[in-house]
């Protein structure tokens, strides 16, 4: 009974946050602050349910690992977001407006069909950009911070070098005329989904729901340590994409990780994609020296 009651937890958080979007008073959601502190609220929710519903002792939280993760939440919300609206979202409503793209129609919709597209607009756009920075090296290089990590909590999701994380945060739902509140809530359902499939809580949700959402089994086996085990399950909430496009592998890891299981510091992420060239930099004293000494 607890077990299954457990299980309903994702779904169950799911259908909650699109109720708050959905019924809250006007004035809390059109306050641009909400959508921060909602998903601030989603994180440390699914954190704490790691400690009372603990999936592996092995991904038990540290402190250095708390630090690691929180300075990420607040990157992410404050500098790579900044970076994606500046570079990605206003240039796309230039666009549409020189173009004279419109579709008003969308915002006579039903609510719960905004929050789908919104939904899948984003989550299409990162299966794509996921799977590429899989089967391309430089894109890799980018990438494989995220793949250093050596456990997985609710706040994982946040964790990467720059680069990637602004790459990954890519979508064109720039392009359509939505309601905000719509995209909030949309926004918010990916963060529930997302937060849950990297999050070390013994839940797993039924098959209606695991079917189309990620769930922590089908992403720890997206992290296993061999390199060619991670090319499957890109879908970072909708794992129904990978259905789709052939990338589904059933299964479930609890060992994580890459290269021997190396944790990476923050300084070591964020240089990763500039191995070759830091490597190349060092070489260059050593064969000056040696052309002199000939």
């Amino acid at each position: 009974m607890t077990k299954g009651l457990v299980n309903l937890i994702p779904p169950a958080t799911v259908v909650a946050v699109v109720c708050f979007w959905a019924f809250a008073p006007a004035a809390i959601l059109a306050n641009p602050w909400t959508i921060v502190i909602v998903s601030a609220l989603i994180t440390l929710y699914i954190q704490g349910l790691e400690f009372v519903f603990e999936r592996h002792a092995g991904w038990r939280m540290n402190w250095r690992e708390f630090w690691t993760d929180l300075f990420y939440v607040v990157l992410g919300s404050t500098a790579i977001s900044w970076v994606s609206r500046t570079l990605a979202d206003t240039p796309l409503l230039v666009l549409k407006q020189s173009l004279g793209i419109a579709t008003p129609w969308l915002m006579h919709w039903p609510f719960l069909a905004q929050v789908a597209l919104v939904i899948f607009l984003i989550e299409f756009g990162q299966y794509w950009m996921h799977r590429l920075m899989h089967n391309s090296a430089p894109f890799w290089m980018t990438h494989a911070p995220h793949h250093h990590l050596t456990q997985l909590n609710a706040a994982k999701g946040y964790v990467g070098n720059p680069i990637e994380l602004f790459l990954i945060s890519l979508s064109v739902v720039a392009l359509f005329d939505l309601p905000l509140t719509a995209i909030f809530c949309g926004v918010s359902v990916l963060g529930v989904v997302s937060g849950f499939a990297h999050a070390n809580v013994r839940s797993d949700p039924p098959i209606w729901y695991s079917f189309v959402f990620t769930t922590i089994r089908h992403h720890s086996l997206h992290h296993s340590v061999p390199y060619e085990h991670t090319r499957c399950n890109y879908g970072n909430s909708l794992i129904l994409l990978d259905r789709i496009f052939g990338t589904y592998k059933e299964g479930e890891a609890s060992v994580v990780g890459q290269d021997e299981r190396r944790r990476l510091s923050i300084r070591e992420q964020w240089l990763y994609p500039f191995q070759p060239i830091l490597a190349r930099l060092k070489q260059r004293p050593s064969a000056t020296t040696d052309v002199a000494a000939g």
